[in-house]
């Protein structure tokens, strides 16, 4: 009996060993499959490969191709597949605007300026250049750069309130509005840690009647420039009357201590 049972017991202690011999064997479970990777469909559009400045000619180095999602490509990107050679006949063409490295190039940010000045070439169609002369009190002490918004107001004498009531009369009244600065003197951009210089002469970008209006109040008395915040946005349309008469300012100014020599009829 007692033969029988070791037996018994050396047969399931062999058929153990057995056993765990082969579970140690055993290859282990696969992985699950992974997820599917999503692809991308993209198109090769031209991008600005360094910052570009408003009026800088642009070079070969400047722009480069680069793959852009096909969903969100715009169709006024230039696109590699419709314009192979655009980098070479874009060589020379001058920023309208400033052009960040890595934004896409749209032809309408430049213009070929085909033996043209700088401003010709950045000034848009229909639009007028005009400067004027500013000075720290009349130039917001020389905070004005390019591509500053600014209103330009009129500072003049009142004769006829003057013959009247024989009090010096000043009128202050703004001219024109939201009107875009295009150059200080000759400083087209800001430098990086440059110091802000004040100029003698502010280029603004106008309407041909806005640049009669600023030759005439130019004869009648003081011009200067306003500067706008930047996030003050007119909503007004490019090619709206800027003038308003009802919104004039008007300050009566006595000189104290000076008898006027003026007397009313």
């Amino acid at each position: 009996m007692k033969v029988a049972r070791l037996a018994v017991l050396g047969i399931a202690v062999v058929a153990g060993g057995g056993a765990a011999w082969l579970a140690g064997r055993s290859e282990p479970p696969p992985p699950p499959p992974s997820a599917p990777v999503a692809t991308i469909s993209t198109v090769d559009i031209l991008v600005a490969k360094k910052d570009i400045n408003i009026g800088q000619a642009v070079g070969a180095d400047d722009m480069g191709w680069a793959a852009w999602p096909t969903e969100s490509a715009s169709p006024l990107f230039v696109h590699k597949s419709d314009r192979a050679g655009a980098i070479t006949q874009l060589v020379g063409a001058i920023a309208r605007v400033p052009i960040a490295a890595g934004e896409p190039v749209r032809e309408s940010k430049l213009i070929k300026a085909n033996g043209s000045g700088f401003m010709a070439a950045i000034l848009p169609s229909g639009m007028r250049a005009v400067s004027t002369e500013i000075s720290p009190e009349t130039g917001a002490g020389g905070f004005i750069l390019p591509n500053d918004r600014v209103d330009v107001l009129l500072t003049r004498r009142d004769k006829e309130t003057e013959r009247l009531t024989g009090i010096e009369s000043v009128v202050a009244e703004t001219l024109l509005t939201d009107v875009r600065v295009l150059a200080i003197d000759q400083n087209v951009e800001e430098k990086n840690g440059q110091r802000v210089v004040v100029g003698k002469t502010a280029t603004l970008e106008v309407l041909p009647r806005q640049a009669e209006m600023l030759g005439i109040g130019r004869m009648q008395g003081t011009l200067s420039l306003a500067l706008r915040s930047i996030a003050d946005g007119t909503g007004r349309p490019p090619d709206s009357p800027l003038r308003d008469a009802g919104a004039s300012n008007r300050v009566n100014m006595v000189r104290f201590g000076v008898s006027t020599t003026t007397n009313p009829k």
